[in-house]
């Protein structure tokens, strides 16, 4: 492979290590690294997703993120912690500022709560090396918050994130250039690679394709027609190759639509469903709103409970886009009232709208009056946004069946 023609980036990949375990162990005083302790979304539910466990506990009884707080081991010194959401966005958000003062916003890219690229090009002279600055970010971030990170340095955003989940998390800090990648990527199998998940796994262990090397010598055109743009993709990460902006807005992206939804705590009668549809509706209409959208199309899943099985997912479009909550709540009515079998009890629900419109764009209906409904969700939205997002619910929000209240407690699917 000839690297002449592909850029050359300094790029950091930051990954916190145990994050939310990390911030909890802090919070307790113990040693991050040390300290056996999971954190659970509730432990009040023996069900409950451990969402992460120190390395500490990782190590001694293999537990994982996707382990249940029921498979925990009965050993008294493991502390449990409830999860704290809130908690852990303020720390991730003061670290990325630890970060702004070595690189501007630009170069910065937060790909999740946990885990951050930073661009340093050109920066050599006022901070020195990507390695020295490395190390320099490490030494920061524990002296500041206590917990520990892995680094991985490449020519792009692949390589660095690559380098840091095969290397830099045994190691600490880990680096990637293109002439490495024979060496420090290609005996890796391919499952181990960063955007190959098990599905695809097993399609290209069906061709032959154990390690990223053998992925890297295949046939271009045979992956192409094999898999399309995510084969070509597959090919010219394998060779280290990505092409992907490290620098930008990040964060500013297209609004394709909004959707909201629930795994509800219990099983839900079809007489009590009604209720959770009209708080998602309620939310998702909001955001709408918020952004200045209406939509046409309105899309209602349902999943029914373990014990039956199965469900249904629908849409229809209506002739004018709205944003009013009364509007998308009688379509996902209309929408269950058809597929719903009748009998089986509903655990998840899923509102959705899209094939939105800017709200100037939104025609009169000359047939009715829509003025008074459209006024009610505003007026409601700004007194939520100036005394809370609980000042002023529907009545049917207090009922049993209601889900905005304990929602409102939560970030990410979590308690504060």
């Amino acid at each position: 492979m000839d690297y002449s023609t592909f850029p050359r980036h300094d790029v950091l990949c930051i990954d916190m290590r145990s994050f939310y375990a990390s911030v909890e162990a802090v919070k307790l005083g113990y040693d991050p690294m040390e300290a056996m302790l999971a954190v659970v979304g509730d432990p009040n539910r023996s069900g409950s997703i451990v969402l992460a466990a120190s390395p500490a506990l990782k190590e001694k009884y293999g537990i994982s993120n996707v382990s249940r707080f029921f498979e925990l081991p009965k050993d008294p010194d493991i502390h449990i912690v409830p999860a704290h959401m809130a908690d852990y966005l303020q720390v991730s958000v003061e670290i990325t500022r630890l970060i702004n003062q070595y690189a501007p916003k630009e170069a910065i890219h937060q790909y999740s709560v946990d885990e951050v690229w930073v661009t340093l090009d050109g920066l050599d002279k006022l901070f020195g090396s990507p390695l020295e600055i490395a190390k320099q970010i490490k030494r920061d971030i524990i002296d500041s918050f206590g917990i520990t990170c892995s680094i991985g340095i490449g020519d792009n955003k692949f390589l660095a994130k690559v380098v840091m989940d095969l290397h830099a998390k045994k190691v600490g800090i880990a680096e990637c250039r293109y002439e490495d990648v024979e060496d420090k990527l290609w005996p890796f199998p391919v499952e181990k690679i960063w955007g190959i998940g098990s599905r695809m796994k097993r399609n290209l262990n069906r061709l032959g394709i154990i390690t990223l090397g053998q992925l890297a010598r295949f046939d271009l055109e045979h992956l192409k027609k094999r898999f399309g743009i995510m084969g070509e993709q597959l090919y010219w990460h394998a060779w280290g190759i990505d092409l992907s902006p490290v620098f930008g807005d990040f964060v500013k992206h297209e609004q394709k639509g909004f959707g909201h939804g629930i795994a509800l705590l219990r099983d839900y009668t079809k007489d009590e469903v009604a209720v959770c549809i009209l708080d998602l509706c309620e939310e998702v209409c909001r955001r709408a709103r918020t952004a200045g959208k209406t939509g046409k199309t309105i899309h209602l899943g349902i999943s029914y409970s373990k014990e039956t099985g199965g469900g249904f997912s629908r849409s229809r479009s209506i002739p004018f886009p709205t944003n009013v909550t009364i509007d998308i709540y009688h379509i996902c009515m209309q929408l269950f009232s058809e597929f719903y079998d009748g009998f089986s009890d509903i655990r998840h629900v899923y509102v959705t709208l899209d094939n939105l419109y800017d709200k100037a764009e939104t025609q009169l209906n000359l047939f009715e009056d829509r003025s008074k409904r459209n006024d009610i969700g505003y007026v409601m939205d700004a007194i939520r946004d100036k005394y809370g997002s609980t000042a002023i619910l529907r009545a049917s929000s207090f009922t049993d069946a209601g889900v905005t209240l304990d929602r409102s407690k939560k970030i990410g699917g979590h308690y504060a």
